[in-house]
């Protein structure tokens, strides 16, 4: 399988793109939905702002960790950008543009979002990385090339997630904001490797913004 994710399916909710203020495109973690990021997204109460959420095949973008050797994880990694890539553009052409493109992930779908952005840089309406972080084992040296003029960012992790250490998450605030990012960063203590309630109301800050609706 050479592109793993080359025909899987993309799950939207909320404006159309040809009417939306903003669009917000959603990355799911390890084992989980495309559905079940929409429903984190129902959560949001911004109007105007179409959703578009994509499904990895068989539930995981990549089969190892996000801290394991690059080719060890192909080729599903690069699959898994290809799409990111696709739905992103989709999104921006269709829709209100790509600075009004938000893209939000967690846990697995996080690390993806966040090497993404990184590695295509550009005027983002924003992205938003719950409990995830840039890609590639302990000691890589994250040096990427562009600028994200501005692109407001918001990392939210806990201080002890058994799945990301929060020295990777100060990594990827570091190359970001090398990036021209306007990236926010936020630890929190003894959260564990879920989602809280402040991480929601700074997403739907951020996407509020995008929208021109703050």
């Amino acid at each position: 399988m050479d592109d793993p994710h080359a025909d899987q399916p993309t799950e939207t909710a909320g404006a159309s793109l040809e009417d939306a203020d903003a669009a917000v495109v959603l990355v799911h973690g390890r084992g989980a939905s495309a559905s079940g990021m929409l429903d984190l997204a129902g959560d949001l109460s911004v109007d105007g702002v179409a959703y578009r959420a994509i499904q990895a095949a068989r539930r995981t973008w990549y089969p190892n960790s996000f801290m394991a050797p690059i080719e060890s994880n192909e080729p599903w990694l690069s699959s898994a950008l290809s799409f990111l890539d696709r739905t992103v553009a989709e999104t921006a052409e269709n829709g209100p543009g790509r600075d009004r493109v938000v893209l939000v992930g967690f846990s697995q779908g996080a690390c993806l979002a966040s090497e993404y952005v990184a590695r295509n840089p550009d005027r983002y309406g924003g992205l938003a990385a719950l409990s995830g972080g840039l890609i590639g084992p302990e000691g890589t040296a994250f040096d990427y090339d562009g600028d994200l003029a501005g692109t407001p960012a918001f990392l939210g992790c806990s201080d002890v997630d058994p799945h990301i250490p929060v020295e990777r998450v100060h990594e990827t605030r570091d190359a970001l904001t090398a990036l021209g990012g306007d990236v926010t960063e936020q630890i929190y203590g003894g959260m564990g490797h879920t989602v809280n309630q402040d991480e929601l109301d700074r997403l739907e800050s951020l996407v509020a913004d995008a929208a021109g609706s703050a």
